[in-house]
């Protein structure tokens, strides 16, 4: 590839990632879709993204000669693109890196609108390039849930899809499909699919992206008695890692697989090992098998009460529970014989942890000083 990289949902945990990984380890132009009023603001929006992945602001400002912000809309025709910045993508960009995605797992509305009709837009996109000779590849970030319902299993690429399985969502479910989609509407040889498992923390510091699942790791974390099986393994990884390894596999000329797990795999942590990790920080985690059922009863309901604090619990709480009672972990040996092994996510947790108790487990973000 050596024109632009067009990427979608560079605003979000992971987008901002592989953003900040392709601009300061190529010098290839990163067309970013930002679902913005205006340029401006597509370009505060991408700051806030960014700002934990680079050292100050001035190195954003360095990077702008290469980083523009396309103003879009994932459920508008057209992606809601303007005539100039349509024309600008179809003669400067020769890769479509699509990780934009609704994660609401209680929506199918959300979902359907965001992962199927949004994604349907973007695969029109890559078929314009392709029908142009410019498309090099289009790389789909979905995600390790697409394995449906499992119970204490090892997942392999090739084996996770099985239309006969059940969901445990419709985040899932509609993830499914974009992978479908992805592989019948454009040459199987252009698409790569990159499916991470959980992904939270950073293992280079203290401060991360507070997501849904670090606060529910938080919420566990702060509880008198874990009610969890301490020897289940729970596939979670840290957030950099996969980031990077989004950039550096959508970039590489030449994979030896279409289908990649970026995940912990065979060494994904337990939650004794967890408990392990964080009692050097004088936490005392206490597991408790026999209350998963009445705990998992208790977040449904809470679930169920008027918008409030304990409400917000129980949703995240509810949505995240069979993934860290299911035993499932995800083969990463493809990812892992090029990128090198994921940092161990028991060296990440605890300043996870701590770093999100400071910050009231809210993203803390410095605003854009505007320059002319």
């Amino acid at each position: 590839m050596r024109d632009g990289v067009f990427v979608t949902g560079g605003t979000g945990f992971l987008g901002s990632y592989a953003i900040a990984r392709i601009l300061q380890d190529t010098e290839l132009p990163v067309f970013a879709m930002v679902r913005a009023r205006d340029r401006a603001h597509a370009l505060e929006r991408l700051w806030e993204a960014l700002q934990l992945n680079l050292p100050d602001e001035d190195a954003f400002w360095a990077l702008q000669p290469r980083l523009h912000p396309i103003p879009g809309d994932l459920h508008a025709p057209r992606l809601g693109l303007s005539d100039a910045d349509h024309q600008r993508v179809m003669s400067e960009v020769d890769s479509v890196l699509h990780v934009a995605a609704s994660l609401n797992r209680k929506s199918p509305r959300s979902c359907f609108n965001t992962n199927l009709r949004g994604s349907l837009s973007v695969l029109k996109l890559a078929s314009a390039l392709a029908a142009a000779g410019r498309l090099q590849r289009f790389t789909n970030v979905s995600t390790a849930a697409v394995a449906g319902k499992r119970q204490q299993q090892i997942v392999e690429e090739d084996r996770s899809i099985e239309w006969d399985r059940s969901d445990y969502d419709p985040y899932a479910r509609t993830k499914k499909f974009v992978e479908h989609m992805s592989t019948e509407l454009l040459d199987d040889a252009l698409v790569l699919t990159l499916r991470p498992s959980s992904v939270l923390g950073d293992s280079r510091h203290d401060a991360c992206w507070i997501t849904d699942m670090v606060r529910a790791f938080c919420v566990l974390a702060d509880l008198p008695a874990v009610p969890l099986d301490p020897d289940v393994r729970q596939d979670l990884v840290a957030g950099d890692w996969v980031g990077a390894g989004i950039a550096r596999l959508h970039l590489e000329p030449e994979l030896p697989h279409h289908t990649f797990h970026l995940s912990m795999g065979a060494n994904a942590p337990t939650g004794r090992s967890l408990a392990a990790a964080l009692a050097a920080d004088g936490e005392r985690l206490r597991f408790v098998r026999t209350l998963a059922d009445p705990f998992h009863v208790l977040m449904r309901a809470l679930d169920r009460l008027p918008r409030s604090k304990a409400q917000q619990i129980g949703a995240v709480m509810k949505v995240f529970w069979p993934y860290m009672t299911n035993d499932v972990v995800f083969d990463n040996q493809r990812a892992s014989a090029i990128l090198g092994p994921p940092p161990r996510f028991e060296d990440v947790c605890p300043g996870m942890v701590r770093y999100a108790r400071s910050v009231k487990r809210r993203n803390v973000r410095v605003p854009l000083e505007r320059r002319r």
